[in-house]
């Protein structure tokens, strides 16, 4: 169901280009449509959910230029559609060969844009809805113009795009860690809801990856466990939760990342699991989002040689999205590729070939290639030489339009401030984020009655550690968000940011600091064995001081510490999962995660140091 608000204000609209098009097939009554700004003030045809034939009656009147541009979701510099500053304009006139986003569809006709922050598209959430304001406007304004798809990768935890003053909720494998469908449902729900507010109606989440390897350097904690039916459950419940807020959900990343040591931004990952293993392993998660009737699948830019014998990228491969997305798990919704400039997608074959063959393979939509023209003008040509036919573009274009008119984008395209101000990052909405979080935090390790922190015996306390930037640009750093949750909650503190790899002079400088201390808390940042985060950790113990340590990405660096008297996981370092660890250190909140994935000895990563479903409590 489309989450949107009724009111005079917020009634169907469909502007110039599509309502001359489309309007006439859809409906007749006038309303006015508000935009973000107060722009998009003109009188135009409202309109209804279009049919599937009247969607067929539009597809009919496309050219084909037209239609190969729906296939497209490009990114785009800039924070407005039509004034972006010099900086994005330089920098979209040398990527994109135009000057912003209202360049880019009126030369392109592209169907979809994709939001990141690096582009400038995310600042603030007025801004960000008179962006999105200002492409439909850019896209509805030309001659069979229709609504735009607009995305972003908001899982939230580690991938994060839109930021505070946005609700911030725990990411995947915390919300492996609270184990609650409900929890994980509603933070999805919450998210949808505000990025619906937002006018961004495709979410490339949830991550549907079963973490079967702890050196996966690319998924790890954006997967909610290493059990495939535990993931399954929790995607169908975000699937739930995303969708029924009004937003596409997009499970990624098919046929599966989960057991992987490569980055498939940078090479082509090989994932060398049996047919019966994929089957065990990878696929539950992507069979529950379709039983769950998800709207999107992402596919994975990885070799799958037991899917397919020719070894060609899962994004590329007929026999893997055809084959068995489409054909075996009967999956009928709209299939977008991973972005087409990682690395992973281009070793085997040129930026001209690759959207062609993805579109050969079975995808819809063909994210942020490297150069659209040349992305662009090899679908054209593929077709006009009659590699690909037009009823093959057809087919995809009528899902993307199906998927437009299920979330409401010909009913209503533009978003308000009204509805910004009272979904976006509200009371209720931060509160419930702050009472999922609580439930994930996990204790992994607990020496000698120490937690809770007792203020009257632990009340001095030295905070150091890992400042990693923050995953939206807009939290953190970590020691300064503990540091205040702490002093908010009557300790006295010490802050020595360390780093993820403190030199010599950096460790003796905390060993000094922690002199008179009733406890250390240090924040790390996947330790890896010999590394100076380990060395820090020791140095500190050997003073007596006790070392609250809070893992915060990888539960994994439990067994690279034991000399800490206490482990806490967070699985995120932004603000609402430190602030949940600080209540949990300070004896406000209980331990109640659980270890979603296993986690191996340090000595022998052939054996297991914690089980899956490991959490201590006090």
């Amino acid at each position: 169901m489309h989450h949107r608000s009724p009111g005079t204000s917020r009634r169907a609209v469909l502007a110039a280009g599509a309502g001359a098009a489309a309007a006439a097939t859809v409906s007749t009554s006038a309303s006015a449509a508000v935009g973000a700004q107060g722009a998009a003030n003109a009188v135009t045809p409202a309109a209804r959910r279009p049919t599937r034939k009247q969607l067929r009656a539009m597809l009919s009147r496309m050219s084909l230029e037209e239609k190969v541009g729906q296939l497209f979701v490009m990114r785009v510099y800039g924070h407005t559609a039509t004034d972006p500053d010099q900086a994005d304009v330089d920098a979209n006139l040398e990527e994109l060969g135009v000057r912003d986003a209202a360049e880019l569809i009126s030369t392109y006709h592209v169907g979809g844009i994709i939001y990141f922050t690096w582009a400038h598209n995310t600042r603030d959430p007025h801004q960000i809805a008179g962006l999105s304001n200002g492409i439909q406007r850019a896209s509805l304004g030309r001659r069979n113009g229709l609504p735009v798809l607009i995305s972003t990768d908001q899982e939230h935890g580690i991938v994060c795009r839109v930021g505070a003053p946005a609700t911030l909720l725990p990411g995947a494998m915390a919300l492996g860690a609270g184990g609650s469908r409900s929890d994980t449902r509603r933070a999805a729900r919450i998210a949808g809801a505000e990025l619906a507010a937002l006018g961004i109606l495709q979410n490339y989440a949830p991550d549907a990856d079963v973490n079967v390897n702890p050196a996966n350097p690319v998924i790890n904690v954006r997967s909610f466990s290493s059990d495939p039916e535990a993931v399954a459950e929790l995607v169908a419940a975000q699937v739930k939760g995303y969708q029924g807020a009004g937003v596409a959900s997009c499970a990624k990343h098919f046929p599966g990342h989960g057991d992987t040591t490569t980055d498939s931004h940078e090479a082509l990952p090989t994932i060398n699991h049996t047919r019966e293993e994929w089957e065990r392993l990878d696929a539950p998660p992507f069979r529950a989002a379709v039983a769950a009737g998800i709207d999107s699948i992402m596919t994975a830019h990885i070799v799958v040689p037991s899917l397919d014998p020719a070894e060609d990228p899962a994004t590329l491969s007929r026999p893997i999205l055809t084959g068995i997305l489409r054909e075996e798990l009967g999956y009928d919704g709209v299939v977008v590729t991973d972005s087409l400039g990682m690395e992973g997608v281009r070793t085997k074959y040129g930026d001209d070939r690759v959207p062609v063959l993805a579109l050969l393979a079975g995808v819809d939509q063909l994210l942020n290639p490297p150069s659209i023209k040349v992305a662009y003008d090899a679908v054209l040509a593929a077709v006009r030489d009659g590699e690909l036919t037009e009823e093959r573009i057809d087919t995809s274009v009528l899902r993307i339009l199906e998927l437009k008119a299920k979330r409401g984008l010909f009913e209503d395209p533009y978003v308000t401030r009204r509805e910004v101000d009272r979904t976006v990052g509200t009371r209720g909405h931060l509160a419930e984020a702050d009472r999922i979080a609580e439930r994930t935090t996990t204790l992994l390790a607990h020496r000698d009655g120490l937690l809770p922190l007792n203020r009257r015996t632990h009340r001095d306390l030295l905070v150091l550690g890992a400042d990693p930037a923050s995953p939206s640009g807009t939290t953190g750093p970590p020691t300064t968000t503990l540091t205040g949750e702490l002093k908010e909650l009557g300790f006295r503190v010490t802050t020595l940011p360390t780093g993820t790899a403190p030199t010599q002079a950096v460790i003796d400088a905390a060993v000094a600091a922690a002199e008179g201390k009733d406890a250390v808390i240090v924040a790390t940042y996947n330790v890896t064995a010999g590394s100076a985060q380990q060395k820090l950790v020791r140095a500190l113990a050997a003073t007596g001081v006790p070392v609250v340590v809070l893992a915060i990405r990888n539960p994994y660096d439990v067994a690279q510490l034991p000399e800490a008297d206490a482990v806490l996981a967070t699985y995120s370092w932004t603000d609402v999962e430190l602030r949940a660890a600080v209540r949990v250190l300070a004896g406000r909140a209980r331990p109640r995660g659980k270890l979603p994935v296993p986690v191996q000895r340090a000595d022998d990563p052939s054996k297991e140091l914690l089980p899956l479903g490991y959490g201590l409590r006090y």
